[in-house]
């Protein structure tokens, strides 16, 4: 698959164009936006790694694995660096994603350039960027992060700077736990905030991952995905139980089958295929409780 560079917080980029804050040299303001607090794509070369980066020890399985998503996927979050000079950069923050993406064989990779009087500035740009309405949930969420890493907020304060309950800000911060692969898919619009939102609650990643290819697949609704995940979100998603959601009732089954047992006090299972053809199942205890039934449902 050809790799994927599409840069995220272009809004920031908007922002902050401004002579005054550019802290690139004049060659590079010529090709690149390297504006602080917008997202640049940098060469790996020109990038070194924080001497005083307390992890020295990566697992490199786990680099590997990365490595690979990386090619697949591109870089969802990017790396965050500190300009030197003469074009030159060093790493802030992400350097498992950069060794992965030296791994991947990346020559370039995209960053966040920091300077040292910047932090009231990229604040507010980050601010002001969540604010923006065409940006994607995993843009807000990415801001919201750095609001946390990097300007030290809490969610309390976040809460109060962009206007947001503190509950929205959460539901965006979870959404960083998923796999890069469904963070790739939200960030496409492949998938809705409220698919997203519904993945979270799987413990399971490789769960998680066939729920989210199934859902993608079969062009599941929020409300089906909540039903999978609600069934299979603490068990095993495998072969037969993919094939078994195929088969989940509409929204508007659930409605009537809820409806039907409301009335009756019994809990009634409605199972309806492709074609439209299906069953009712409703439990009775002895025969009277059946005719109670027939009767409740006025036959």
């Amino acid at each position: 698959m050809a790799e994927k560079k599409r840069a995220l917080g272009k809004g920031l980029s908007a922002l902050l164009k401004n002579p005054d804050t550019d802290i690139t040299t004049n060659e590079s303001i010529a090709n690149t936006n390297q504006v602080v607090g917008s997202v640049s794509e940098i060469k790996i070369e020109q990038i070194e790694v924080n001497p005083f980066q307390p992890r020295t020890d990566f697992d490199q399985d786990a680099l590997q694995e990365l490595a690979i998503s990386i090619k697949e996927l591109g870089i969802i979050q990017p790396l965050t660096v500190r300009k030197l000079g003469y074009d030159k950069f060093q790493l802030i923050s992400g350097e498992r994603r950069f060794r992965a993406s030296q791994l991947a064989g990346l020559k370039t990779v995209p960053v966040y350039v920091r300077i040292a009087n910047d932090q009231a500035m990229l604040e507010m740009a980050l601010v002001e960027n969540i604010q923006r309405e065409q940006l994607n949930p995993v843009e807000i969420a990415l801001s919201y992060q750095r609001l946390i890493d990097e300007c030290k907020l809490t969610q309390e304060k976040m809460s109060e700077r962009v206007g947001k309950k503190r509950s929205t800000i959460t539901n965006y911060l979870r959404l960083l736990k998923l796999p890069a692969e469904i963070l790739a898919a939200l960030r496409d619009e492949s998938i809705s905030m409220g698919h997203a939102r519904a993945l979270v609650n799987v413990k399971n990643q490789d769960t998680q991952i066939n729920i989210f290819r199934d859902a993608l697949n079969n062009g599941f609704t929020v409300r089906e995905i909540e039903q999978v995940v609600k069934d299979f979100g603490d068990s095993s998603y495998t072969k037969t139980s993919r094939n078994r959601s195929k088969t989940l009732p509409s929204f508007e089954h659930q409605k009537l089958a809820n409806d039907i047992s409301n009335k009756i006090g019994k809990d009634v299972k409605l199972k309806v295929s492709k074609s439209g053809k299906g069953k009712i199942e409703i439990p009775f205890n002895s025969n009277d409780d059946l005719h109670q039934i027939i009767s409740q449902l006025a036959l």
